[in-house]
C-alpha cells in the first residue's frame, strides 16, 4: 500500500493539530537563559490614554516567585524576573479609580511565557469606563469582523503555502518565516531607515517577493529538484530552513515584539456594534485586492493557467510546451509576495517579532488542509472558516484556547471529510 503525498501531508498536519492541542493544555517548560534577566514592564491607561497611578499588579511565576506591583505617577511598571517560564500577571480591579474597569474581564490575568533571558515584555490592560457586561450580540459582530479580518491575513499565506504544494509537492514549514520578513522588513524601513510606513510597505513586500520568492526557489529548491531530493527529504530541509532564518531574525532584531512608530496606537471607530480602527480598514482592504489579483491572475493570466496544469499533471504540462521551471518560478515569487503583506498586516495591528510567522504556521497548515491541499480556492474557504471559528470561539471558551477550538474542529471536519471541504478524493494504494 503506497500512500499519496496529500494523504502524507494530511497526516502531518492532524499529527501538528493534534499535538498543538494537548500542548496547548500545557503550562509548564523554558527556553535556554540568554542573559540574566528580563524585564517584564508595562502602563496602566484609561481610554483617554491618561495614565491611573496607584493600580495594584499580582505576580506569579515559576519556583513559587510572588510579588505585588504599583503603577507609578505616569501609569508605569515595571519587574525583573530571572527565571523562564510562564508568568500570570493579575491586575487588581478594586485598586482601579471610581470610574474605571476592565472593558474585557476575560483578561484580568494575563498569562506571559518568557521563553529566554535578556529580554523586556510589555503587557497591556484593556481598560475604560465601566460599564455593564457587552450583550452577546455586540460581543458576536466585533468577534465576527475580528474572525473576518484573520481570515483574510491566514487566506494571504494559505493561498501561496498551497500553490507551491500544488506546483511542487512540498510542504514548505519555511513558509511561516516570510511573514516575518515582510513585517520586520517594514519595521527596518520605516523605524530605523525613516521611510514613512506607506513608502516602507511596498519597499518591504518587493524584497520579500525578491529574496523569499525568486533566491529561495532558484538558490535552494531548485538545485534539490534537479538533484531528485525526494519530498520528505524536502521537507525536513524546509523545518531546517525555518529554524536557522528564525533564529538570523532573533539575531539581528533581537527578542522584542516592535511596533511601527507611525502605528503604534490608534483609536478606534465605531460603526454600529463593532468598533475597527483605520489601519485595520486599509490593511484589510488592501489585502481583500491582493486576494482578488490572486484569483484572477489564477483564472485568466497565462501563467496562471499554466500554473494550474502543472499542478494537475507536471509532465503532461511540460509535454505540452508549459516551461515548468518558469511557472513554479512565478508560484514562489506570488508566494512570497501575499505572504509578506500578510506579516505586514499582523505588525500593523499587534508588531512584530521574531516568532510571528511560527505562530502562523500552524494556522496556515489548518486552513490550507481544511481547505483541500493544493487547491487555491479551497485554502481561501479554510483560512476565513478557521479565521472566524478562533474568534467566535471565544463567547464559550478562555481567549487563552481559541486556537484550540478551531484545530478541534479542523480534526472533526477532517475525520467527515478526509480530503477537505474542497478537496478531491484521492485512491490510496
Amino acid at each position: 500500500m503506497k500512500m499519496g503525498k496529500a494523504q502524507m501531508v494530511r497526516k502531518i498536519a492532524l499529527g501538528l493539530a493534534a499535538f498543538f492541542v494537548i500542548s496547548s493544555f500545557s503550562t509548564s517548560g523554558s527556553a535556554l537563559a540568554a542573559g540574566t534577566s528580563s524585564i517584564l514592564a508595562g502602563e496602566i491607561k484609561d481610554s483617554t490614554s491618561a495614565p491611573l497611578p496607584g493600580v495594584k499588579i499580582d505576580l506569579a511565576g515559576p519556583n513559587g516567585f510572588a510579588t505585588q506591583l504599583t503603577s507609578d505617577a505616569m501609569g508605569k511598571w515595571q519587574v525583573e524576573v530571572t527565571s523562564t517560564g510562564i508568568y500570570d500577571l493579575t491586575l487588581d480591579q478594586a485598586s482601579l479609580p471610581s470610574g474605571q474597569a476592565l472593558t474585557d474581564v476575560t483578561k484580568a490575568t494575563r498569562k506571559i511565557n518568557v521563553l529566554m533571558l535578556g529580554t523586556t515584555l510589555t503587557v497591556l490592560f484593556p481598560i475604560g469606563p465601566g460599564t455593564a457586561k457587552t450583550p452577546l450580540l455586540d460581543q458576536s459582530a466585533q468577534l465576527l469582523v475580528d474572525g473576518l479580518i484573520l481570515g483574510i491575513i491566514i487566506a494571504l499565506a494559505a493561498l501561496g503555502l498551497s500553490l507551491v504544494f500544488g506546483t511542487t509537492g512540498l510542504t514548505n514549514f519555511a513558509h511561516g518565516e516570510l511573514l516575518t520578513l515582510g513585517g520586520l522588513l517594514t519595521y527596518f524601513f520605516s523605524a530605523i531607515v525613516g521611510l514613512p510606513v506607506f513608502a516602507a510597505i511596498p519597499v518591504a513586500v518587493a524584497l520579500s517577493a525578491f529574496i523569499g520568492g525568486y533566491l529561495q526557489d532558484r538558490l535552494l529548491w531548485k538545485p534539490l529538484r534537479k538533484r531528485g531530493t525526494g519530498l520528505i527529504a524536502m521537507l525536513v530541509v524546509s523545518i531546517g530552513l525555518a529554524i536557522f532564518v528564525r533564529y538570523v531574525f532573533l539575531f539581528i532584531f533581537g527578542g522584542d515584539t516592535r511596533q511601527l512608530p507611525q502605528f503604534a496606537g490608534q483609536a478606534g471607530l465605531e460603526l454600529g456594534l463593532i468598533s475597527i480602527t483605520p489601519k485595520a480598514i486599509m490593511s484589510t482592504s488592501v489585502g481583500l485586492l491582493l486576494l482578488i489579483g490572486a484569483t484572477l491572475w489564477l483564472l485568466r493570466s497565462r501563467m496562471g493557467k499554466a500554473s494550474r496544469a502543472v499542478a494537475d499533471n507536471p509532465a503532461l504540462a511540460a509535454a505540452s510546451g508549459i516551461e515548468v521551471e518558469a511557472v513554479i518560478r512565478s508560484v514562489w515569487i506570488l508566494g512570497a509576495f501575499l505572504a509578506a503583506f500578510a506579516g505586514i498586516m499582523v505588525t500593523l495591528n499587534q508588531g512584530v517579532s521574531f516568532l510571528m510567522g511560527q505562530d502562523m504556521l500552524l494556522l496556515i497548515f489548518a486552513s490550507v488542509t481544511l481547505g483541500g491541499l493544493g487547491t487555491a480556492y479551497g485554502a481561501l474557504v479554510g483560512s476565513l472558516v478557521i479565521g472566524v471559528l478562533i474568534q467566535l470561539s471565544t463567547l464559550i471558551i478562555p481567549t487563552e484556547l481559541k486556537y484550540v477550538g478551531a484545530l478541534l474542529i479542523l480534526i472533526i471536519i477532517l475525520l467527515v471529510r478526509p480530503q477537505g471541504i474542497l478537496g478531491r478524493k484521492e485512491r490510496v494504494g
